[in-house]
């Protein structure tokens, strides 16, 4: 498992009755994890969360806020930064195990001593592509939620990076890479963080399960003759890392071959051996 350690403004201070106690810098949340099916505190610091995330048994939940909570707030990772809001589905806008990714990201980028380009697809609000951007590359950033898109920018503006190049899409993104095949585009970089369900900027259903495998071997007609990484990312419960594996063989190492691994994204409990696992990733690497 991949650990981030060195997120200084995120913090998980307990882990317990399916819920996290985490810390975004000054900012405490309670959130639900399935993940975590224990029911043994470790601290008392619980009954000082700024805001708690409820279920609802009927679908859905809301945030019951207990103290102060901004409307938004910024947090730091090394030199990023990104502005974080309490959404109405348990997410702040911000998945930290996702700086592993982001750290292998910019090396590439460095090391390739060239431009590179860089394709984000269900890009969310733009961690990755803040990422590439901060190194100069070329981004295209490509997510159907036309909100999430927009929170993105502001991202890019809270980095000071609105001078870089990056195009901001709002789209269906398996009709978004086909229109890219057929005008020839090719990028260094491919990203995904495809969700288990979800729908289209014209409400196209999304299936992970059914819909993955065509995306990746459409996409992977993407890579240019000097590829560099192909990522992708899964949170879906039953999805093994295996079967990621699996699709960049298939598809994206035929085309040019390189280095196929994968693994867990995990972040650790502060002062404790637990770990909360975060999703898996896979990655093809030239």
């Amino acid at each position: 498992m991949k650990l981030v350690t060195d997120f200084k403004d995120y913090q998980i201070l307990d882990m317990a009755h399916g819920e996290k106690l985490e810390k975004w810098k000054d900012i405490m949340l309670v959130r639900p994890d399935p993940q975590i099916i224990w029911k043994d505190e470790a601290t008392n610091l619980w009954g000082k969360a700024n805001a708690i995330y409820k279920r609802s048994n009927t679908g859905g939940g809301a945030w019951n806020k207990k103290g102060y909570v901004p409307d938004s707030w910024i947090v730091n990772y090394q030199d990023l930064k990104f502005n974080l809001k309490l959404m109405g589905f348990k997410h702040t806008g911000l998945f930290p195990e996702q700086a592993y990714n982001w750290n292998l990201i910019r090396e590439k980028i460095r090391n390739a001593k060239r431009r590179v380009r860089v394709l984000n697809l269900f890009a969310y609000t733009g961690g990755a592509s803040i990422a590439a951007l901060k190194e100069g590359a070329i981004v295209v950033h490509v997510d159907a939620s036309r909100g999430m898109v927009d929170w993105a920018k502001e991202n890019v503006k809270v980095n000071n990076l609105e001078k870089e190049e990056i195009h901001f899409l709002v789209d269906d993104v398996r009709k978004f890479v086909k229109r890219e095949i057929r005008r020839g585009n090719k990028y260094d970089i491919i990203i995904m963080d495809p969700p288990s369900f979800g729908r289209g900027s014209k409400s196209e259903v999304w299936s992970i399960e059914e819909d993955l495998d065509e995306l990746i071997k459409d996409t992977s007609e993407l890579l240019s003759d000097e590829a560099l990484l192909f990522i992708i990312n899964s949170y879906t419960t039953g999805l093994s890392k295996t079967v990621l594996e699996n699709l960049l063989y298939l598809y994206v190492n035929k085309k040019v071959e390189g280095k196929i691994s994968s693994d867990e994204l995990g972040l650790p409990m502060v002062n404790s051996k637990l770990i909360l696992p975060c999703g898996i990733y896979a990655r093809w690497e030239r």
